[in-house]
């Protein structure tokens, strides 16, 4: 899983004594007093590329594009308000990660990185409620609720925290080894008291439920979102924390924060706002985080099972089974089973877009899984309007091999507007490759590291293009030689980011 709650928050942790003065481990402002934004995207980039490698992040082409449509008008709203000043703006990442977890969190880190898990998504009823989630931890980072925190702390504490952190990380892994590297980052109690402190404050909560609504709203997304998604966390707060719910622990809800967002709100005599329906296109996105997020082989046949059935219902409710039901037969293996469930599930979308395209994904994701990436490739297209139909033509494209020079060109033009996107650099290196354009794939590969903030790893990359094109000048081979000064300069930057990297102290 990506991480275990919201964690990168409000710490107010008791300073630990120290027996002569430390230099200081990030930099800051002059008098010392605010951790800058430049030190916060530092720490945020550095914890970043951890949960980069972590096997549970995921770049799935759906779900990403579904988390996007709402991110991106956030943060469109976010600058028109006024909370995001242009500082900031450049300066921070704004990225979304998403994880492979059953628990229902979001979570904010520094330098503007915000995590998603895949059962949260999976529980939401619309985008609006995924909406009022998102606002909310975009306000703990736009309000700079992390830096005034560290502010409180010592010198050390940011990287102290982020050990913390990626201890815990390593700690969730249940069921996977993990727990005895997680015990080492987590020294003891020290750790156990650090962890009880990770909420934001009061204040930061509410002023976060404040603007973020704000944003929201500003952004097109229906205010009952917010109430309907409130419900959802106040009816949960009321049973017995089972850990499903790790949102919770690290945004606690106050009486304070209930009553100012009932008055919000407007609830009349204690009713929520009227639900938003449910659209068949949001019930198949949340139909693929459930099972996405692995919930086991029993859980799966009974939704492959379910949607075999003669009573799946009609509109939203029925594509949502239907789409789970197809894509748990995928992940099963029994191709047969999901072709027939997409089959139905496509007919039953019928001709609305979005409906539609989602089905149609899915079945080319299918025909891939069953060795034919020649269907596939025949229900995709590499220009598509969306990211992740662009992503999935050019893996048809690549285990086709007979398109990849007319896709290459796609995803060329997408990374040069996209340089941080690693997944499409690494499928761009893949076009690269089956074209035989070696010295291009390895500059790609290497790009794909540099997106994912693993600068040693792309030096090495970019050394074996630099090999590469020493040797086939040695053999009298010829080489583009735009492409191979691109190399040489792009070595050069990288070489400088990975010594520094390498010189980090250890987390």
């Amino acid at each position: 899983m990506l991480l275990a709650a919201a964690q990168l928050a409000a710490l107010p942790v008791r300073a630990q004594p120290q027996p002569q003065p430390q230099p200081q481990v990030l930099p800051g402002l002059s008098d010392g007093a605010e951790m800058t934004a430049g030190a916060e995207r530092e720490l945020g980039d550095r914890i970043a590329r951890e949960l980069y490698r972590d096997p549970d992040y995921v770049d799935d082409p759906v779900l990403t594009d579904y988390v996007q449509g709402i991110w991106r008008p956030l943060l469109a709203a976010a600058r028109q308000r006024g909370e995001l000043t242009p500082e900031l703006d450049e300066r921070f990442a704004w990225v979304v990660m998403i994880g492979r977890d059953r628990t229902i969190n979001a979570f904010a880190l520094p330098g503007g990185y915000l995590g998603v898990h895949t059962g949260l998504i999976a529980l939401v009823g619309s985008r609006d409620e995924l909406a009022s989630v998102l606002a909310h931890e975009l306000t703990h980072v736009t309000q700079r609720h992390i830096s005034r925190i560290f502010t409180q702390q010592s010198r050390q504490m940011p990287l102290m925290l982020a050990a913390m952190l990626l201890g815990g990380l390593a700690m969730s892994k249940s069921g996977r080894s993990g727990g005895d590297l997680g015990s080492a980052m987590m020294v003891g109690g020290q750790a156990m008291a650090m962890q009880k402190q990770l909420d934001f404050s009061r204040d930061m909560e509410r002023e976060a439920d404040r603007i973020g609504f704000g944003v929201m709203s500003q952004a097109g997304f229906a205010p009952q979102g917010a109430a309907s998604m409130f419900e959802k966390l106040q009816y949960a707060s009321r049973l017995n924390d089972n850990g499903s719910y790790p949102y919770l622990r690290s945004h606690p809800l106050t009486s304070e924060r209930i009553t100012e967002m009932q008055a919000r709100f407007q609830f009349r005599d204690g009713a929520p706002a009227q639900a938003i329906p449910l659209t068949p296109e949001h019930a198949m996105v949340t139909a693929r985080a459930r099972v996405l997020g692995r919930p086991g082989v029993d859980l799966l046949r009974q939704w492959m099972q379910a949607a075999q059935r003669n009573d799946v219902p009609a509109g939203a409710a029925g594509a949502g089974v239907l789409y789970a039901g197809a894509l748990a037969a995928k992940e099963l293996r029994d191709l047969p089973a999901a072709r027939s469930l997409v089959q139905k599930l496509r007919a039953q979308a019928g001709t609305a877009p979005e409906p539609a395209r989602l089905a149609r994904l899915l079945a080319a994701e299918i025909e891939m899984a069953g060795g034919n990436p020649a269907a596939a490739a025949a229900l995709l297209d590499v220009r598509a309007k969306t990211r992740g139909e662009m992503l999935m033509a050019a893996q048809a494209a690549v285990l086709v091999r007979t398109n990849a020079a007319g896709a290459a060109p796609v995803l060329r033009d997408w990374v040069a507007v996209h340089p941080r996107d690693a997944t499409a650099w690494r499928e761009l290196a893949s076009l690269y490759e089956v074209d035989g354009d070696t010295l291009r794939a390895i500059r790609a590969e290497a790009e794909g590291h540099v997106a994912q903030l693993d600068y040693v790893a792309a030096r090495d990359r970019f050394r074996a293009a630099q090999d590469f094109v020493r040797d086939t000048t040695a053999r009298g081979g010829r080489v583009d030689h735009i492409e191979a000064s691109i190399v040489d300069v792009r070595a050069r930057e990288v070489e400088r980011l990975a010594r520094a990297q390498m010189e980090e102290k250890p987390m």
